[in-house]
């Protein structure tokens, strides 16, 4: 154990982003790709020192129940709300019963779609542990949270685990970032933030790995997409595993963790 933690985590959900900029795309197409995307990181998920978290919508389960009842013997199956496009309150308890009812197993983490805000009432109400939708930084025409903690906290009784941004300047370690910066830059802020924290937060969309150029997606959305983005995410990986271990959300809150 080297006692630092990489959370890697994937957003399993509907391929419904080119909605976003008014291109066209029906909901069975969305499935396929969303699914498609998830055949193509299967060689990440089948790697055993790697645990992940999956946060999948109900819909998206419920569309590939097998998959997922499968993924969930040895990745954790966390919640995305029910669809990923479309949110109600309510939905918070019916996802986690529907990914309960799959899996078989007991859902105990959130991530909102977008990183939308959503009520601790409300998670804490659905039976959450805990909620990793927060972005602790500025991206425009999203959020602002620059006034939030940028490592796990508690808030009102809920762990909360926003996704990792550098120190000091507050660069997101995100999905958009990891494929728009060099692979240099992106590796030393990770690493950087790793021996700071004690642990990354990382996350990115099964869809990404797949060709997606022409769904009218800006550019810094498709810059890199397809077999190019899984092996720099591979050699991520590769390198993070000299520096930590790989840990599920669940279990990294289970342990407590204090830095």
């Amino acid at each position: 154990m080297m006692n630092r933690y990489v959370l890697l985590s994937f957003d399993v959900e509907e391929f419904d982003m080119p909605l976003e900029y008014n291109f066209p795309i029906t909901g069975a197409e969305q499935m396929l790709i969303g699914k498609k995307g998830l055949d193509a990181i299967q060689p990440i998920l089948q790697d055993v020192s790697v645990a992940s978290t999956l946060f999948t919508t109900a819909n998206f389960a419920m569309q590939y129940p097998q998959a997922i009842k499968q993924l969930s013997d040895t990745h954790e199956i966390a919640s995305h709300t029910f669809y990923h496009s479309v949110f109600e309150e309510t939905h918070l308890l019916e996802s986690k019963n529907k990914l309960q009812e799959i899996t078989g197993k007991t859902i105990t983490g959130l991530r909102m779609p977008r990183m939308r805000e959503v009520s601790v009432t409300a998670v804490q109400k659905a039976g959450y542990a805990y909620d990793s939708s927060i972005n602790p930084t500025y991206l425009p025409g999203r959020y602002n949270n620059f006034h939030l903690p940028r490592t796990l906290y508690t808030e009102q009784g809920l762990t909360r685990i926003p996704a990792s941004v550098s120190p000091f300047i507050r660069l997101p370690l995100f999905w958009l970032s990891f494929k728009n910066l060099p692979y240099p830059i992106f590796k030393l802020f990770a690493l950087q933030t790793l021996k700071k924290d004690g642990y990354l937060c990382l996350y990115f969309h099964p869809w990404e790995f797949t060709d997606i150029g022409n769904y009218g997606l800006p550019g810094f959305a498709k810059r890199l997409n397809g077999s190019p983005l899984l092996e720099r995410l591979n050699r991520l990986i590769k390198d993070l595993k000299k520096e930590a271990d790989f840990i599920t959300s669940e279990d990294f809150c289970k342990q407590g963790f204090q830095r």
